[in-house]
C-alpha cells in the first residue's frame, strides 16, 4: 500500500497502485541502505544517513530528497537540525519481508561474517526486537501464556498483562495509543514470527532501559548483555 503522500503528490488515487515508482526508489544500493538503516525505527540526520550508505552528503540529500516526495520517510526539525525516519511501521515491515525472499549477500571478509551474524542474533525491527533473540522471546510468552492466539493474531493475556506490567510496562496505556498493540512480523533470518506493534517496542525500550540489551555501535544489531542472559532465564526460562 502506497502511502497518502504518495497520491497527493500525484493529484489523484489511481486504479493500481504504482508498484514500478516504489521498486524503481527501491532498486538503487544508496536509497536502500539509507532505508535499511532507518528499518530500526528511529531518526537519523542526512549526514549520518549518507555515510552509512557511502555516498556524499551532497548525494544523500538528493536521494533523501526522492525518498520524501515518495511519502517514504518523514522529516523531523529539531532547531537547526533535520533527522529522517520512516514513514510509518508498515514501510518497516515491507523491508523485512523483502529480506526473507531476497537471496543472501555474498560474505566477502571475516568482519562481515561476524557483522551477519550479530544481526540474525538480534536486533531492531522498526523499534522492536527481531532475529533469534526477538523470536525466542515471543515464542516464550506464549509457551507462559502472557501472549495466546486468536483469529486476530496474538492478544494479551490478563497473566500477560499483570508479567508486562510488572516489567514496567502499561499494557492499558499502550492499548489506548493509535499504534496497534500486537502485531506478528515474519522474521527474515528465523522463518519465524517475532513480537511487534506498540507492545513489541515498549518491550525493547524497557530492555535497553534495564541493561538487558546494548545497540551495536553503527548497526541496527543489538547484543545481549550479562544482566539480560540473567533477566531472561529468570523472567521467561531462556538460556543463551
Amino acid at each position: 500500500m502506497l502511502p497518502q503522500a504518495y497520491f497527493d503528490m500525484h493529484g489523484s488515487v489511481p486504479h493500481d497502485p504504482d508498484i514500478q515508482t516504489v521498486a524503481a526508489l527501491l532498486a538503487d544500493g544508496s536509497r536502500l541502505a539509507i532505508l535499511s538503516a532507518l528499518a530500526d525505527g528511529r531518526a537519523y540526520p542526512a549526514g549520518e544517513l549518507a555515510r552509512l550508505a557511502r555516498v556524499s552528503a551532497q548525494t544523500g540529500s538528493a536521494h533523501l530528497a526522492r525518498l520524501r516526495d515518495a511519502g517514504l520517510i518523514e522529516v523531523e526539525a529539531e532547531g537547526r537540525h533535520r533527522y529522517y525516519r520512516l514513514a510509518n511501521e508498515q514501510l518497516g515491515a515491507v523491508l523485512e519481508s523483502m529480506a526473507i525472499i531476497a537471496p543472501a549477500a555474498p560474505v566477502l571478509t571475516s568482519w562481515q561474517a561476524d557483522g551477519a551474524k550479530t544481526l540474525r542474533f538480534a536486533r531492531t525491527c522498526y523499534g522492536h526486537m527481531a532475529g533469534t533473540l526477538g523470536v525466542a522471546i515471543a515464542e516464550a510468552l506464549r509457551e507462559r501464556g502472557h501472549l495466546r492466539d486468536s483469529d486476530a493474531g496474538w492478544i494479551v493475556t490478563p497473566a500477560g498483562e499483570a508479567w508486562f506490567s510488572r516489567l514496567g510496562i502499561d499494557v492499558k496505556s499502550l492499548r489506548a495509543g493509535r499504534r496497534q498493540l500486537v502485531r506478528t512480523c515474519l522474521d527474515w533470518s528465523e522463518r519465524r514470527y517475532h513480537l511487534a506493534g506498540a507492545l513489541g517496542s515498549a518491550l525493547a525500550e524497557r530492555c535497553f532501559a534495564m541493561g538487558w540489551i546494548a545497540r551495536v555501535r553503527q548497526s541496527r544489531a543489538v547484543r545481549l548483555t550479562d544482566r539480560g542472559r540473567v533477566g531472561l532465564k529468570k523472567e521467561l526460562g531462556i538460556e543463551f
